[in-house]
């Protein structure tokens, strides 16, 4: 570390495997490159800088191998540098492997650079050349500079998960790609899932009364919470597709999401499409009490058995997968029939309502019970169809600020047209 400090600058948290001491890294090599070379080569040469930090697994096998790299380069010479920055988790089970698949996702960092700069698919594909996808995960790629102008980073996010080289992928309020062990190491953390098309009132009641439920638990620290809006690749596709692999609307992803960040929300896209296995992955980063918020039908969908065939175990071993974790159900009632449906009306074979019942007395389940009854008889689709219809009345249903956006920016497919500046 004594080493490394005196090339690159002390780090204030010592913290030496992290995005800010790859940064440090990459200003420091490409400073020395252009110092050096460019009165002799700046003129018909294109400069390049390449840094990693890595922590790869100890000789007691008791950590994750993991680490960032980057590679900092010209398109022309003379021109502005462009950066990309990753995060990769490497998976082999021994340290010589895992130096070698660092190696080896380097040099294809380096080559899909310069050759695969203006189609980012084509180069997020390239990384895993010689390399397969049980070697390494990429949770985290950021693409910055005027070579990547039209680059949306949050397509980047979707297209990790999507092309199978992360299970989830997170970005901020600002539409920044976020490494998630970053975001949500060691903390309480809630999660609304959804498929927020559009982000409705209900939406906002479930996220407001399921922090305030959340907050009152004894073991949550108030002040060590991270709140996780969540869509899942199944939700970003159509309704009606019973195609696993059904494309997904690009334009629709980002209507989604540019509400969702407008509201301040931290975006988790991620593949998990039961519960039990979102659960699973939240708790290798925290092992704090989490809270799920979800609505009545998803707990008739966590009761259903059939979505665990594939189990050996069946519904009790993706039960013991999802609350033998530090994890809590908070459910939101819906209407049905002029009907409120809650936890205590909630209908089950006999055969479960034993284990129904041991989860209410252990507090792993519980109802919400301060929800605006206002919000049960509104539909997302019914909703969206209003929207896409130019019809009025809809704005009642979502909140103001949202209306606002859809209305200025024309999504969802409202008719309208955006306005640009002269």
């Amino acid at each position: 570390m004594i080493f490394s400090d005196e090339i690159y600058g002390a780090d204030a948290k010592k913290r030496y495997v992290s995005e800010s001491r790859l940064i440090k890294m990459l200003d420091k090599e490409y400073e020395l490159l252009i110092e050096r070379l460019e009165k002799q080569r700046g003129p018909s040469s294109t400069f390049f800088a390449y840094a990693n930090t890595i922590a790869a697994l100890n000789y007691h096998k008791t950590n994750v191998g993991h680490g960032w790299m980057g590679v900092r380069f010209q398109l022309e010479p003379g021109g502005a540098y462009n950066d990309v920055v990753l995060h990769v988790k490497l998976l082999d089970n021994d340290n010589n492997l895992q130096q070698q698949a660092v190696g080896i996702l380097g040099v294809n960092l380096i080559y899909a650079c310069f050759r695969y700069y203006q189609n980012p698919t084509l180069f997020l594909l390239s990384l895993r050349d010689d390399l397969s996808k049980d070697r390494i995960q990429i949770d985290m790629i950021r693409f910055e500079g005027p070579g990547f102008i039209k680059v949306d980073n949050r397509l980047m996010s979707l297209h990790l998960v999507k092309l199978e080289f992360s299970d989830a992928a997170v970005f901020g309020p600002d539409g920044k790609n976020l490494q998630p062990s970053e975001v949500l190491y060691k903390k309480h953390i809630m999660v609304v899932r959804g498929r927020f098309r559009p982000v409705i009132n209900v939406h906002i009641d479930m996220l407001k009364t399921g922090i305030k439920q959340l907050l009152e638990e004894p073991d949550v620290d108030s002040n060590n919470v991270v709140v996780v809006t969540e869509l899942t690749l199944q939700a970003l596709q159509e309704r009606n597709s019973n195609e696993l692999d059904a494309d997904i609307d690009e334009k629709d992803f980002l209507d989604r999401v540019d509400i969702l960040c407008s509201l301040g929300q931290t975006v988790m896209i991620s593949n998990f499409h039961e519960y039990y296995k979102l659960v699973s992955y939240l708790s290798t980063i925290t092992k704090l009490k989490m809270g799920v918020v979800l609505g009545y039908p998803n707990l008739e969908y966590i009761f259903s058995e059939e979505h665990y065939t594939a189990l050996p175990g069946g519904i009790l071993e993706s039960f013991a997968r999802l609350f033998s974790r530090n994890v809590k159900l908070f459910i939101y009632p819906t209407m049905r029939n002029g009907v409120i449906q809650t936890c205590q009306q909630f209908q089950l074979p006999p055969h479960l309502i034993d284990l129904y019942h041991y989860l209410l007395a252990n507090n792993k389940i519980e109802d919400i019970p301060d929800y605006n009854k206002d919000n049960l008889n509104v539909q997302p689709d019914k909703v969206l169809e209003l929207i896409k219809a130019g019809a009025s009345g809809w704005e009642e249903f979502v909140p103001d600020e949202v209306a606002a956006i859809i209305k200025s920016r024309c999504l969802f497919g409202y008719p309208c047209e955006v306005k640009t500046e002269a």
